[in-house]
């Protein structure tokens, strides 16, 4: 978040941060509607510093919170709002997990339509 920021800052850009809700599987209503508050309740703590932070640094900030596939929801949001460059985390994965279903931040480099910057 602070590379975003600080890249926002430095080009006057629009920063868009997207937090993405993976669904248990199978999604039983029950576990599913327990993990969606939860995880909504904890993504819109988390946004309250950037947003702090963004209004520090007199940048344009837009949060949203979506359900799905990470890298097919960063991808599509991408496109949707024609973003003009994607900053995201690395996250590690064991080789195992990385093999079967690959990371979503190598989905995310093969399919986006604009530069992606890959933080670690």
């Amino acid at each position: 978040m602070d590379v975003a920021l600080s890249m926002a800052a430095d080009m006057k850009a629009k920063l868009f941060v997207l937090a993405v809700i993976r669904p248990p599987e199978p999604a039983e209503s029950a576990e599913f509607n327990a993990v969606l508050e939860d995880s909504r309740e904890r993504y819109e703590r988390s946004f309250a510093p950037i947003r702090e932070r963004a209004r520090q640094k007199e940048i344009e900030l837009e949060t949203e919170i979506v359900v799905g596939h990470p890298a097919e929801q960063i991808i599509h949001r991408a496109d949707t709002i024609q973003a003009s460059l994607i900053v995201m985390g690395k996250r590690s994965h064991t080789i195992l997990h990385r093999w079967m279903l690959g990371s979503n931040s190598e989905r995310v480099l093969k399919y986006a339509h604009c530069p992606v910057m890959i933080v670690h």
